[in-house]
């Protein structure tokens, strides 16, 4: 019995073990990947939303002022942190247009955003981000 729960015990802490490395190198901290002196708008048509832990995002086309359709990755918050503001998974259907603020990735080679805040043609004014990111908490667009 007592041979049972040591193995118990010493299966679990090795599982920890070998699962935390995993989520501490999914994480990051908003100014290791975006640049707060790069705020910007996005205008485009949501083309899908993915519920994914520890950021939810969306991908939306955005179309360039020479025609050419780019899609652009924009990190929301949490999905727990959306659920309580009252989003869930049909809050915003594919199709939609969404204009969308946020902070540019610091990777020039990257279409992707910290999204903040997001406004729709019905006048929903969602705010996607997560607090504590490191960017201001009051815009002077």
């Amino acid at each position: 019995m007592r041979f049972a729960r040591v193995a118990v015990s010493v299966t679990g802490v090795v599982l920890g073990l070998l699962l935390a490395p995993g989520q501490l190198v999914a994480h990051h901290s908003f100014a290791a990947e975006f640049d707060v002196s790069q705020p910007m708008t996005l205008r485009g048509k949501i083309m899908k939303i993915e519920w994914i832990n520890p950021h939810a995002w969306m991908h939306l086309a955005v179309t360039r002022p020479d025609g050419v359709v780019e899609e652009w990755e924009v990190e929301l918050g949490p999905p727990n942190a959306l659920l309580r503001r009252g989003w869930d998974k049909n809050s915003v259907p594919v199709g939609t247009e969404a204009v969308i603020f946020g902070y540019r990735s610091k990777d020039p080679n990257k279409t992707r955003i910290n999204g903040r805040d997001a406004n729709f043609p019905d006048g929903r004014k969602l705010f996607i981000g997560s607090s504590g990111t490191g960017a201001p908490e009051f815009d002077k667009r």
